[in-house]
């Protein structure tokens, strides 16, 4: 079901890099909001991060009493 998210990211790292942050380390959420806002490569991942931000992962489902 969730495999389109493994062909979505190509270059892991990439907006950490570009975004200046160092990877390991959260990209604090205006940041996020204002590359969202641009356009390019930059606006795409931007906006999948928050996308997949929004997710929960396998895991959630048994703290919110999930099947």
């Amino acid at each position: 079901m969730a495999d389109w998210i493994a062909h979505a990211i190509k270059h892991k790292g990439a907006l950490h890099r570009q975004l200046g942050v160092p990877e390991g380390e959260k990209i604090p959420a205006a940041k996020l909001a204002g590359a969202a806002r641009k356009g390019g490569t930059l606006g795409r991942r931007a906006r999948l991060a928050k996308t997949l931000g929004s997710l929960r992962h396998r895991g959630a489902q048994k703290l919110y009493g999930g099947k």
